[in-house]
Protein backbone atom coordinates (compact mmCIF):
# COMPACT_ATOMS: atom_id res chain seq x y z
CA UNK A 1 0.00 0.00 0.00
CA UNK A 2 1.60 3.36 -1.25
CA UNK A 3 2.40 5.54 1.43
CA UNK A 4 2.69 3.32 4.20
CA UNK A 5 5.67 3.21 6.68
CA UNK A 6 8.04 0.81 7.09
CA UNK A 7 9.62 -0.73 10.42
CA UNK A 8 12.80 0.97 9.00
CA UNK A 9 11.43 4.38 8.88
CA UNK A 10 10.24 4.39 12.53
CA UNK A 11 13.33 3.32 13.58
CA UNK A 12 15.33 6.05 11.75
CA UNK A 13 14.88 8.60 14.06
CA UNK A 14 15.65 6.67 17.35
CA UNK A 15 19.47 6.25 15.50
CA UNK A 16 20.83 9.25 18.11
CA UNK A 17 18.52 8.93 21.03
CA UNK A 18 20.51 8.23 24.38
CA UNK A 19 17.91 9.44 27.17
CA UNK A 20 15.11 6.32 25.91
CA UNK A 21 15.87 3.11 25.23
CA UNK A 22 14.99 -0.46 26.80
CA UNK A 23 14.75 -1.55 30.04
CA UNK A 24 15.21 -5.13 31.48
CA UNK A 25 15.46 -5.61 35.25
CA UNK A 26 18.31 -2.93 36.06
CA UNK A 27 19.89 -3.06 32.74
CA UNK A 28 19.23 0.20 30.73
CA UNK A 29 20.29 0.28 26.89
CA UNK A 30 19.75 3.41 24.68
CA UNK A 31 17.87 3.27 21.46
CA UNK A 32 21.56 4.70 20.38
CA UNK A 33 23.41 1.70 21.64
CA UNK A 34 20.50 -0.76 21.05
CA UNK A 35 20.88 0.26 16.62
CA UNK A 36 24.56 -0.25 17.31
CA UNK A 37 24.29 -3.66 18.80
CA UNK A 38 21.62 -4.58 16.28
CA UNK A 39 23.98 -3.42 13.27
CA UNK A 40 26.84 -5.76 14.51
CA UNK A 41 24.32 -8.27 14.88
CA UNK A 42 23.09 -8.01 11.19
CA UNK A 43 26.89 -7.58 9.84
CA UNK A 44 26.98 -10.51 11.73
CA UNK A 45 24.19 -12.34 10.56
CA UNK A 46 24.99 -11.38 6.92
CA UNK A 47 28.82 -13.27 7.20
CA UNK A 48 27.14 -16.51 7.76
CA UNK A 49 23.78 -16.43 5.59
CA UNK A 50 24.01 -17.81 2.22
CA UNK A 51 23.25 -15.27 -0.02
CA UNK A 52 21.55 -17.41 -2.44
CA UNK A 53 18.65 -18.64 -0.14
CA UNK A 54 16.26 -16.54 1.97
CA UNK A 55 17.68 -14.26 4.84
CA UNK A 56 15.49 -16.46 6.97
CA UNK A 57 16.86 -16.80 11.01
CA UNK A 58 14.69 -18.45 13.51
CA UNK A 59 15.00 -16.68 16.76
CA UNK A 60 13.99 -19.09 19.91
CA UNK A 61 14.45 -16.45 22.81
CA UNK A 62 12.17 -15.18 26.12
CA UNK A 63 11.37 -11.44 26.01
CA UNK A 64 15.23 -10.05 26.14
CA UNK A 65 17.19 -6.97 24.92
CA UNK A 66 18.74 -9.43 22.46
CA UNK A 67 15.30 -10.63 21.09
CA UNK A 68 14.62 -6.39 20.59
CA UNK A 69 18.01 -6.47 19.00
CA UNK A 70 17.13 -8.49 16.42
CA UNK A 71 13.93 -7.18 15.61
CA UNK A 72 15.98 -3.76 15.01
CA UNK A 73 18.25 -5.65 12.96
CA UNK A 74 15.95 -7.23 10.68
CA UNK A 75 14.42 -3.18 10.08
CA UNK A 76 17.49 -2.21 9.45
CA UNK A 77 19.21 -4.49 6.64
CA UNK A 78 16.34 -6.82 5.49
CA UNK A 79 17.51 -10.00 7.55
CA UNK A 80 13.96 -11.68 8.28
CA UNK A 81 13.20 -12.81 11.64
CA UNK A 82 11.10 -16.46 12.55
CA UNK A 83 9.46 -16.31 15.58
CA UNK A 84 9.43 -19.80 16.99
CA UNK A 85 7.71 -21.05 19.79
CA UNK A 86 9.65 -22.69 22.49
CA UNK A 87 6.53 -24.53 23.66
CA UNK A 88 7.21 -27.10 20.89
CA UNK A 89 9.88 -29.42 21.27
CA UNK A 90 11.61 -31.93 19.02
CA UNK A 91 10.17 -32.77 15.53
CA UNK A 92 7.51 -30.38 16.14
CA UNK A 93 9.81 -27.59 16.63
CA UNK A 94 12.70 -29.14 13.80
CA UNK A 95 9.47 -28.81 11.28
CA UNK A 96 8.98 -25.48 11.44
CA UNK A 97 12.89 -24.40 11.19
CA UNK A 98 12.22 -26.62 7.81
CA UNK A 99 9.19 -24.86 6.98
CA UNK A 100 10.28 -21.40 7.00
CA UNK A 101 13.65 -22.11 5.54
CA UNK A 102 15.95 -21.09 8.33
CA UNK A 103 19.50 -21.14 7.93
CA UNK A 104 20.22 -20.79 11.27
CA UNK A 105 18.63 -20.11 15.04
CA UNK A 106 19.43 -18.14 17.56
CA UNK A 107 18.52 -19.32 20.95
CA UNK A 108 18.90 -18.98 24.48
CA UNK A 109 17.70 -22.60 24.99
CA UNK A 110 19.17 -24.91 22.46
CA UNK A 111 18.30 -27.96 24.33
CA UNK A 112 14.61 -27.24 23.54
CA UNK A 113 15.88 -28.16 19.34
CA UNK A 114 17.39 -31.63 20.92
CA UNK A 115 19.54 -31.69 18.13
CA UNK A 116 16.65 -32.19 16.01
CA UNK A 117 17.88 -29.69 13.32
CA UNK A 118 20.63 -31.10 11.12
CA UNK A 119 22.11 -28.49 8.43
CA UNK A 120 21.18 -25.92 10.57
CA UNK A 121 23.28 -24.15 12.58
CA UNK A 122 22.19 -23.26 16.15
CA UNK A 123 23.85 -20.31 17.77
CA UNK A 124 23.25 -20.32 22.03
CA UNK A 125 23.23 -16.23 21.91
CA UNK A 126 24.75 -16.76 25.65
CA UNK A 127 27.66 -18.20 24.97
CA UNK A 128 30.98 -16.72 24.97
CA UNK A 129 31.77 -17.88 21.39
CA UNK A 130 29.07 -16.21 19.75
CA UNK A 131 30.19 -12.60 22.41
CA UNK A 132 33.45 -13.42 20.42
CA UNK A 133 31.86 -13.53 16.99
CA UNK A 134 29.98 -10.24 17.56
CA UNK A 135 33.11 -8.77 18.60
CA UNK A 136 34.39 -9.06 15.08
CA UNK A 137 31.94 -6.69 13.52
CA UNK A 138 32.14 -3.94 16.56
CA UNK A 139 32.59 -1.42 13.85
CA UNK A 140 29.55 -2.23 11.56
CA UNK A 141 28.03 1.06 10.53
CA UNK A 142 24.07 2.01 11.74
CA UNK A 143 23.13 1.82 8.12
CA UNK A 144 19.14 1.82 6.70
CA UNK A 145 18.35 -0.71 4.13
CA UNK A 146 16.26 0.70 0.98
CA UNK A 147 13.53 -1.16 2.38
CA UNK A 148 9.64 -1.20 1.23
CA UNK A 149 6.21 -1.01 3.10
CA UNK A 150 5.68 -4.53 1.24
CA UNK A 151 8.98 -6.43 1.35
CA UNK A 152 8.73 -9.10 4.24
CA UNK A 153 9.93 -8.48 7.91
CA UNK A 154 9.09 -11.67 9.99
CA UNK A 155 7.54 -14.56 9.53
CA UNK A 156 5.62 -15.41 12.31
CA UNK A 157 3.47 -18.54 12.93
CA UNK A 158 -0.04 -19.10 14.15
CA UNK A 159 -0.71 -20.60 17.46
CA UNK A 160 -1.76 -23.97 15.98
CA UNK A 161 -4.88 -24.73 17.89
CA UNK A 162 -6.03 -26.77 15.03
CA UNK A 163 -3.73 -27.80 13.25
CA UNK A 164 -0.08 -27.51 12.05
CA UNK A 165 1.08 -23.79 12.98
CA UNK A 166 0.95 -21.77 9.53
CA UNK A 167 4.03 -18.86 8.73
CA UNK A 168 2.03 -15.83 8.11
CA UNK A 169 3.95 -13.62 5.63
CA UNK A 170 4.51 -9.81 7.86
CA UNK A 171 5.73 -7.41 5.87
CA UNK A 172 7.14 -4.07 6.79
CA UNK A 173 3.72 -2.20 6.70
CA UNK A 174 1.80 -4.71 8.24
CA UNK A 175 4.30 -3.72 11.91
CA UNK A 176 4.62 -0.32 11.57
CA UNK A 177 1.16 0.52 10.50
CA UNK A 178 -0.57 -0.54 13.48
CA UNK A 179 2.76 0.81 15.85
CA UNK A 180 1.94 4.36 14.53
CA UNK A 181 -1.63 4.32 14.31
CA UNK A 182 -1.80 2.84 17.96
CA UNK A 183 0.52 5.62 18.86
CA UNK A 184 -1.55 8.34 17.10
CA UNK A 185 -4.60 7.25 19.08
CA UNK A 186 -3.48 6.86 21.96
CA UNK A 187 -1.43 10.12 22.15
CA UNK A 188 1.84 8.49 23.04
CA UNK A 189 5.20 9.88 22.73
CA UNK A 190 8.93 9.70 23.67
CA UNK A 191 7.78 10.30 27.54
CA UNK A 192 6.01 7.08 27.53
CA UNK A 193 6.84 3.54 28.62
CA UNK A 194 5.99 0.38 26.92
CA UNK A 195 5.93 -2.86 29.09
CA UNK A 196 5.99 -5.99 27.05
CA UNK A 197 5.63 -9.57 28.74
CA UNK A 198 3.68 -11.42 26.10
CA UNK A 199 6.22 -13.42 23.60
CA UNK A 200 7.58 -11.50 20.78
CA UNK A 201 7.73 -14.16 18.93
CA UNK A 202 3.85 -13.61 18.59
CA UNK A 203 2.43 -10.84 16.43
CA UNK A 204 0.27 -9.28 19.53
CA UNK A 205 3.74 -8.43 20.89
CA UNK A 206 5.70 -7.00 17.83
CA UNK A 207 2.59 -5.45 15.98
CA UNK A 208 0.53 -4.06 19.44
CA UNK A 209 3.38 -3.76 21.54
CA UNK A 210 7.25 -3.53 20.35
CA UNK A 211 6.07 -1.39 17.06
CA UNK A 212 3.69 1.11 18.97
CA UNK A 213 7.20 1.61 21.63
CA UNK A 214 9.32 2.61 18.45
CA UNK A 215 6.52 4.47 16.97
CA UNK A 216 6.19 6.50 19.61
CA UNK A 217 9.96 7.04 20.57
CA UNK A 218 9.60 5.96 24.12
CA UNK A 219 11.08 3.37 26.03
CA UNK A 220 10.79 -0.28 26.33
CA UNK A 221 10.33 -2.47 29.81
CA UNK A 222 10.81 -5.97 29.22
CA UNK A 223 9.80 -9.00 31.44
CA UNK A 224 11.15 -12.07 29.82
CA UNK A 225 7.77 -14.51 31.07
CA UNK A 226 4.41 -12.88 31.92
CA UNK A 227 4.20 -12.62 35.67
CA UNK A 228 0.54 -12.06 36.75
CA UNK A 229 1.59 -11.02 40.57
CA UNK A 230 5.05 -8.80 39.02
CA UNK A 231 2.32 -7.50 36.55
CA UNK A 232 1.55 -4.10 38.43
CA UNK A 233 5.18 -4.13 40.45
CA UNK A 234 6.52 -3.87 37.05
CA UNK A 235 4.29 -1.51 35.97
CA UNK A 236 5.12 1.04 38.97
CA UNK A 237 8.97 -0.09 38.23
CA UNK A 238 9.32 1.27 35.32
CA UNK A 239 7.07 4.04 35.30
CA UNK A 240 5.13 1.93 32.24
CA UNK A 241 1.74 3.73 30.53
CA UNK A 242 1.13 1.70 28.21
CA UNK A 243 1.01 -2.45 28.09
CA UNK A 244 -0.50 -5.19 25.54
CA UNK A 245 -1.88 -7.94 26.12
CA UNK A 246 -3.41 -11.15 24.49
CA UNK A 247 -6.12 -14.13 25.76
CA UNK A 248 -6.01 -14.18 29.28
CA UNK A 249 -3.61 -12.31 31.65
CA UNK A 250 -6.64 -9.66 32.38
CA UNK A 251 -7.87 -12.78 34.31
CA UNK A 252 -4.92 -13.93 35.85
CA UNK A 253 -3.55 -10.65 37.09
CA UNK A 254 -7.68 -9.72 38.51
CA UNK A 255 -7.07 -13.27 40.49
CA UNK A 256 -3.97 -11.69 42.30
CA UNK A 257 -5.17 -10.70 45.42
CA UNK A 258 -6.80 -7.08 45.32
CA UNK A 259 -4.71 -4.45 47.34
CA UNK A 260 -6.13 -1.01 48.99
CA UNK A 261 -3.52 1.00 46.23
CA UNK A 262 -4.15 -1.20 43.10
CA UNK A 263 -5.13 2.23 41.59
CA UNK A 264 -1.77 4.17 42.14
CA UNK A 265 -0.05 3.33 39.14
CA UNK A 266 1.41 5.14 35.97
CA UNK A 267 -0.51 2.77 33.47
CA UNK A 268 -2.60 5.15 31.33
CA UNK A 269 -3.82 2.57 28.32
CA UNK A 270 -4.12 -1.67 28.31
CA UNK A 271 -4.77 -2.60 24.65
CA UNK A 272 -5.41 -6.65 23.50
CA UNK A 273 -7.17 -9.06 21.86
CA UNK A 274 -9.65 -11.87 23.24
CA UNK A 275 -9.60 -10.48 26.67
CA UNK A 276 -12.76 -12.31 28.78
CA UNK A 277 -15.79 -9.40 28.29
CA UNK A 278 -15.97 -9.73 32.12
CA UNK A 279 -12.62 -8.90 32.96
CA UNK A 280 -12.65 -5.68 30.83
CA UNK A 281 -14.09 -3.46 33.13
CA UNK A 282 -13.56 -4.92 36.29
CA UNK A 283 -9.94 -4.38 35.52
CA UNK A 284 -10.15 -0.48 34.13
CA UNK A 285 -11.66 0.12 37.00
CA UNK A 286 -9.52 -1.84 40.01
CA UNK A 287 -6.78 -0.46 38.10
CA UNK A 288 -7.89 2.65 37.14
CA UNK A 289 -6.64 2.30 33.31
CA UNK A 290 -8.55 2.28 30.16
CA UNK A 291 -8.62 -1.05 28.81
CA UNK A 292 -9.45 -1.42 25.12
CA UNK A 293 -9.80 -5.01 23.26
CA UNK A 294 -9.94 -5.49 19.72
CA UNK A 295 -10.77 -8.46 17.70
CA UNK A 296 -8.00 -9.67 15.26
CA UNK A 297 -4.80 -12.37 14.12
CA UNK A 298 -1.91 -12.85 13.19
CA UNK A 299 -3.60 -13.07 9.20
CA UNK A 300 -4.51 -9.50 9.49
CA UNK A 301 -7.59 -10.33 7.10
CA UNK A 302 -10.27 -8.99 9.49
CA UNK A 303 -10.03 -6.38 12.29
CA UNK A 304 -13.10 -5.20 14.50
CA UNK A 305 -12.41 -2.24 17.11
CA UNK A 306 -14.68 -1.61 20.02
CA UNK A 307 -16.60 2.29 20.00
CA UNK A 308 -17.36 3.43 23.36
CA UNK A 309 -21.23 3.31 22.96
CA UNK A 310 -20.51 -0.60 21.98
CA UNK A 311 -22.52 -3.08 24.17
CA UNK A 312 -20.92 -5.08 26.83
CA UNK A 313 -19.97 -8.29 25.86
CA UNK A 314 -19.85 -7.22 21.63
CA UNK A 315 -16.67 -7.18 19.49
CA UNK A 316 -18.01 -3.67 18.37
CA UNK A 317 -19.91 -2.68 15.04
CA UNK A 318 -19.68 -4.78 12.15
CA UNK A 319 -18.14 -1.75 8.83
CA UNK A 320 -18.37 -2.37 5.13
CA UNK A 321 -14.83 -4.64 5.57
CA UNK A 322 -16.11 -7.49 7.75
CA UNK A 323 -19.51 -9.48 7.22
CA UNK A 324 -20.91 -12.34 8.71
CA UNK A 325 -22.00 -15.06 6.23
CA UNK A 326 -23.58 -18.77 6.11
CA UNK A 327 -20.96 -21.17 6.23
CA UNK A 328 -22.46 -23.64 3.66
CA UNK A 329 -24.12 -20.19 1.32
CA UNK A 330 -21.72 -17.56 1.82
CA UNK A 331 -25.11 -15.20 2.36
CA UNK A 332 -25.07 -12.63 5.12
CA UNK A 333 -26.13 -14.15 8.22
CA UNK A 334 -29.52 -12.10 9.75
CA UNK A 335 -29.21 -10.97 13.24
CA UNK A 336 -28.76 -14.00 15.68
CA UNK A 337 -27.75 -16.49 13.52
CA UNK A 338 -24.21 -17.78 13.44
CA UNK A 339 -21.74 -17.54 10.96
CA UNK A 340 -18.46 -16.86 9.65
CA UNK A 341 -16.41 -13.52 9.72
CA UNK A 342 -14.97 -12.66 6.64
CA UNK A 343 -13.83 -9.05 5.01
CA UNK A 344 -15.96 -9.08 1.37
CA UNK A 345 -13.82 -6.49 -0.01
CA UNK A 346 -10.72 -8.84 -0.42
CA UNK A 347 -7.21 -10.09 1.83
CA UNK A 348 -7.04 -6.79 4.12
CA UNK A 349 -4.03 -7.19 5.60
CA UNK A 350 -3.49 -10.94 5.09
CA UNK A 351 -0.07 -11.08 2.77
CA UNK A 352 -0.21 -14.41 2.31
CA UNK A 353 1.72 -17.57 4.39
CA UNK A 354 4.67 -18.87 3.90
CA UNK A 355 5.32 -22.30 1.52
CA UNK A 356 1.53 -22.97 1.85
CA UNK A 357 -0.69 -22.59 -1.16
CA UNK A 358 -3.33 -24.62 0.07
CA UNK A 359 -4.25 -22.74 3.33
CA UNK A 360 -3.78 -19.59 1.22
CA UNK A 361 -6.13 -20.67 -1.26
CA UNK A 362 -8.63 -21.63 1.26
CA UNK A 363 -8.25 -18.23 3.50
CA UNK A 364 -9.03 -16.52 0.17
CA UNK A 365 -11.88 -18.90 -1.47
CA UNK A 366 -14.16 -17.17 -3.95
CA UNK A 367 -11.67 -13.81 -3.39
CA UNK A 368 -12.80 -12.93 0.05
CA UNK A 369 -11.52 -13.44 3.04
CA UNK A 370 -12.23 -16.22 5.90
CA UNK A 371 -11.35 -15.70 8.79
CA UNK A 372 -11.96 -19.00 10.37
CA UNK A 373 -14.22 -17.31 13.15
CA UNK A 374 -17.59 -17.34 14.09
CA UNK A 375 -20.02 -14.57 15.36
CA UNK A 376 -23.50 -13.48 14.95
CA UNK A 377 -24.73 -9.60 15.08
CA UNK A 378 -27.49 -8.12 16.35
CA UNK A 379 -29.95 -5.30 15.15
CA UNK A 380 -27.66 -3.05 15.99
CA UNK A 381 -24.99 -4.28 13.84
CA UNK A 382 -22.68 -5.17 16.35
CA UNK A 383 -20.63 -8.23 16.16
CA UNK A 384 -20.12 -11.09 18.95
CA UNK A 385 -17.96 -13.97 19.21
CA UNK A 386 -19.03 -17.12 18.82
CA UNK A 387 -16.01 -19.07 18.64
CA UNK A 388 -13.69 -20.84 16.06
CA UNK A 389 -15.02 -22.50 12.73
CA UNK A 390 -13.13 -25.55 14.38
CA UNK A 391 -14.97 -25.39 17.08
CA UNK A 392 -18.43 -25.88 15.42
CA UNK A 393 -20.73 -28.32 17.62
CA UNK A 394 -23.25 -30.21 15.38
CA UNK A 395 -25.86 -30.79 18.15
CA UNK A 396 -28.96 -32.10 17.14
CA UNK A 397 -29.21 -31.11 13.92
CA UNK A 398 -28.20 -27.87 14.94
CA UNK A 399 -25.20 -25.61 14.28
CA UNK A 400 -24.10 -24.35 17.72
CA UNK A 401 -20.99 -21.79 18.40
CA UNK A 402 -18.67 -22.23 21.50
CA UNK A 403 -18.67 -18.49 22.42
CA UNK A 404 -21.57 -17.86 23.76
CA UNK A 405 -21.50 -20.68 26.36
CA UNK A 406 -18.62 -19.72 27.35
CA UNK A 407 -19.69 -16.43 28.16
CA UNK A 408 -22.94 -17.50 30.18
CA UNK A 409 -20.95 -19.92 32.28
CA UNK A 410 -18.76 -17.22 33.17
CA UNK A 411 -21.59 -15.74 34.46
CA UNK A 412 -21.71 -18.26 38.07
CA UNK A 413 -19.08 -16.50 40.96
CA UNK A 414 -17.70 -19.70 41.31
CA UNK A 415 -15.99 -19.97 37.76
CA UNK A 416 -13.02 -18.20 36.57
CA UNK A 417 -12.10 -19.63 33.90
CA UNK A 418 -14.04 -22.26 31.21
CA UNK A 419 -14.06 -23.75 27.67
CA UNK A 420 -16.67 -25.62 25.49
CA UNK A 421 -15.87 -28.12 22.97
CA UNK A 422 -17.77 -30.78 21.46
CA UNK A 423 -17.60 -34.38 21.95
CA UNK A 424 -18.91 -37.25 19.79
CA UNK A 425 -22.47 -38.28 20.67
CA UNK A 426 -23.08 -41.98 20.68
CA UNK A 427 -25.82 -41.68 17.98
CA UNK A 428 -25.27 -39.06 15.73
CA UNK A 429 -23.30 -35.41 15.64
CA UNK A 430 -22.19 -33.58 19.03
CA UNK A 431 -22.53 -33.39 22.90
CA UNK A 432 -21.79 -30.40 24.61
CA UNK A 433 -19.12 -30.75 27.35
CA UNK A 434 -17.71 -28.26 29.04
CA UNK A 435 -14.39 -27.80 31.53
CA UNK A 436 -14.16 -25.24 33.92
CA UNK A 437 -11.59 -23.59 36.56
CA UNK A 438 -13.07 -22.73 40.01
CA UNK A 439 -12.44 -20.39 41.91
CA UNK A 440 -9.50 -21.43 45.07
CA UNK A 441 -11.94 -23.72 48.07
CA UNK A 442 -14.99 -24.16 45.65
CA UNK A 443 -16.84 -27.41 45.27
CA UNK A 444 -18.70 -28.44 42.36
CA UNK A 445 -22.53 -28.86 43.70
CA UNK A 446 -23.90 -30.60 40.27
CA UNK A 447 -27.66 -29.71 41.49
CA UNK A 448 -26.36 -26.03 42.39
CA UNK A 449 -24.82 -26.00 38.90
CA UNK A 450 -28.56 -27.08 37.37
CA UNK A 451 -30.38 -24.53 38.84
CA UNK A 452 -27.82 -22.21 38.01
CA UNK A 453 -28.55 -23.31 34.50
CA UNK A 454 -32.29 -23.22 34.33
CA UNK A 455 -31.76 -19.36 35.69
CA UNK A 456 -30.12 -17.90 32.28
CA UNK A 457 -32.71 -17.29 30.00
CA UNK A 458 -30.55 -16.89 27.12
CA UNK A 459 -29.23 -20.45 27.02
CA UNK A 460 -31.02 -22.45 25.03
CA UNK A 461 -31.87 -26.51 25.32
CA UNK A 462 -28.98 -27.46 22.93
CA UNK A 463 -26.67 -25.37 24.86
CA UNK A 464 -26.68 -27.17 28.25
CA UNK A 465 -23.01 -28.86 28.87
CA UNK A 466 -23.89 -32.86 28.71
CA UNK A 467 -21.20 -33.30 30.82
CA UNK A 468 -18.85 -30.75 32.61
CA UNK A 469 -14.88 -31.30 33.47
CA UNK A 470 -13.19 -29.74 36.87
CA UNK A 471 -9.89 -28.86 36.13
CA UNK A 472 -7.51 -27.22 37.92
CA UNK A 473 -6.02 -25.32 34.58
CA UNK A 474 -6.47 -25.76 31.27
CA UNK A 475 -4.35 -26.72 28.68
CA UNK A 476 -2.70 -23.78 26.78
CA UNK A 477 -0.25 -22.08 24.08
CA UNK A 478 1.64 -19.97 24.80
CA UNK A 479 -0.09 -17.14 24.02
CA UNK A 480 -3.19 -18.15 25.97
CA UNK A 481 -4.92 -19.80 23.76
CA UNK A 482 -7.09 -23.16 24.98
CA UNK A 483 -6.27 -25.94 22.96
CA UNK A 484 -9.87 -27.02 22.54
CA UNK A 485 -8.75 -30.36 20.58
CA UNK A 486 -6.84 -32.00 23.47
CA UNK A 487 -10.18 -31.25 25.49
CA UNK A 488 -12.07 -32.79 22.77
CA UNK A 489 -9.88 -35.67 22.31
CA UNK A 490 -10.11 -36.33 25.89
CA UNK A 491 -13.60 -36.28 26.42
CA UNK A 492 -15.10 -37.61 29.18
CA UNK A 493 -12.01 -39.87 29.81
CA UNK A 494 -9.76 -37.93 31.47
CA UNK A 495 -7.84 -37.56 34.60
CA UNK A 496 -10.02 -34.26 36.24
CA UNK A 497 -13.61 -35.47 37.92
CA UNK A 498 -16.39 -35.00 35.43
CA UNK A 499 -20.09 -34.86 36.14
CA UNK A 500 -22.76 -35.72 34.29
CA UNK A 501 -25.74 -32.42 33.68
CA UNK A 502 -28.89 -33.04 33.41
CA UNK A 503 -31.12 -30.49 32.48
CA UNK A 504 -33.83 -29.46 35.24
Amino acid sequence: MPGNPTVTELLRPLADVTDRGVHDGDDFTSWRDHLRAAARLASALRARLDPARPPHVGVLLGNTPFFSTVLVAAGLSGIVPVGLNPTRRGAALARDVAHADCQLVLTDGADALDGSTPGVDVVDVESLEWAAELAAHDDAPVAFADLHPDDLYMLIFTSGTSGEPKAVRVTHDKVAFPGRMLAERFGLGPADVFYLSMPLFHSNAVMAGWAVAVAAGGSIALRRKFSASRFIPDVRRYGATYANYVGKPLSYVLATPEQPDDADNPLRFLYGNEGAPRDIGRFAKRFGVTVVDGFGSTEGGVAIARTPDSPDGSLGPLTDEVDIVDVDTGEPCPPGKVGELINPTGPGWFRGYYRDEGAEAQRMAGGVYHSGDLAYRDENGYAYFAGRLGDWMRVDGENLGTAPIERILLRHPDVVETAVYPIPDPTVGDQVMAAMVLVDGAEFDGEAFTAFLAEQSDLGPKQWPKFVRIASALPRTATFKVLKRVLSSEGTDCADPVHPISRA
